[in-house]
């Protein structure tokens, strides 16, 4: 509704997985990655991020539960913004994980995308998330150049558990930042191999699910049924000790943000991986989804407002991708950054061949 009073030209729906988790029900066909046809596309926005990336929109809106607009977005060559939790309306979207969601814009370039969160973020009655702080017209800040801007880099976040060709592409971004004045400094912030996201988001899932499962759970593809019934089985103090260690990641991010004014770290710890590896009805283990989610979840579990920009290919040609992370309600900052990054190198300019 906000876009289409804003004057946007509304193509139509395009297609994802299933309830917004990682695979796709038996009845759909997955989007394709327009780099490469055998590469994963992303997870739940996928059609957002194949289309945008094919030129078949201006841009898309994507849903984030623990990386699902940053994925399609890493895996084909685009910018995707996850505002602050609460700063765009969920109203309408079926909840994956109710603490955990946000809806965010997908585009070609950093602009784009602050033309769209400038139409759709704000307060709305329909969703006691919403908060009703002012709405900044973010392209008043977003081409403010990266002179004076603190970013901070923890290497062992963007080396541990990274394929070395993402590692390289994103530290070498520090030096392209640097030249546009940008202060980098050197700050922790240790990811711990503990799947407490996956029992928050299967809990909550599960939740969402109860009036359908397991009543209709024959109709659920083999993805999101597997997810239902590992949800169902989670005790609630489980699910509250997760909440508990979701405030102390809360708490090492603040400390953060104490020193600098961004985050840098990879979107994806991997270039975009074979289908052969992620299947469209690939099973999501606890485990299993560690090395996948761990530069993205934290940011879901904190609500924190992220980007993600192109920063380079991988050697057989498919893109690799920053990301930055902001203080909550500091969108126009994060996108500044990412513009300024972006409008000093070539990469948001290379387009797939269709």
């Amino acid at each position: 509704e906000r876009l289409h009073a804003a004057g946007a030209v509304l193509r139509g729906k395009l297609g994802m997985t299933e309830f917004a988790l990682a695979g796709y029900h038996p009845s759909i066909h997955p989007p394709v990655n327009p780099w490469a046809a055998d590469r994963w596309p992303g997870a739940s926005s996928s059609g957002s991020g194949v289309a945008t990336a094919a030129s078949l929109c201006f841009g898309s809106l994507g849903s984030d539960t623990g990386g699902s607009i940053r994925f399609p977005s890493a895996s084909c060559g685009i910018v995707g913004v996850k505002p602050t939790y609460g700063r765009v309306s969920r109203y309408g979207v079926f909840p994956l994980g109710e603490t955990l969601d946000h809806i965010g814009p997908m585009t070609r370039c950093v602009v784009d995308a602050a033309i769209i969160l400038r139409a759709i973020a704000g307060f709305d009655p329909n969703d006691p998330t919403t908060q009703r702080a002012t709405v900044r017209d973010y392209l008043n800040t977003v081409c403010n150049g990266g002179n004076g801007l603190r970013i901070g880099v923890d290497e062992e976040c963007c080396t541990t558990g990274t394929d070395p060709q993402v590692t390289k592409a994103v530290l070498a971004t520090t030096t392209t930042l640097k030249e546009l004045g940008a202060d980098i400094r050197e700050v922790k912030f240790p990811v711990e191999d503990d799947p407490f996201w996956f029992t928050i988001c299967a809990a909550e899932t599960a939740a969402a699910h109860e009036q359908f499962y397991p009543s209709r759970a024959a109709e659920y593809g083999p993805t999101f049924r597997s997810f239902l019934e590992e949800g169902v089985k989670v005790k609630g103090t489980a699910y509250v000790n997760a909440h508990i260690k979701r405030q102390a990641v809360r708490r090492r991010l603040d400390e953060v943000f104490q020193k600098v004014d961004l985050l840098l770290c990879p979107s994806m710890a991997t270039p975009p991986m074979s289908l052969k590896d992620f299947p469209p009805d690939v099973i999501l283990s606890s485990t299993a989804s560690l090395g996948l989610l761990r530069h993205t979840a934290p940011f879901d579990l904190t609500g924190s407002p992220t980007i993600s920009v192109p920063c380079g290919f991988s050697t057989d040609g498919v893109p690799l991708s920053l990301q930055l992370v902001g203080r909550h309600d500091e969108e126009g900052l994060v996108m500044q950054a990412g513009h300024a990054y972006e409008q000093a190198t070539e990469w948001h300019r290379r387009q797939p061949t269709i």
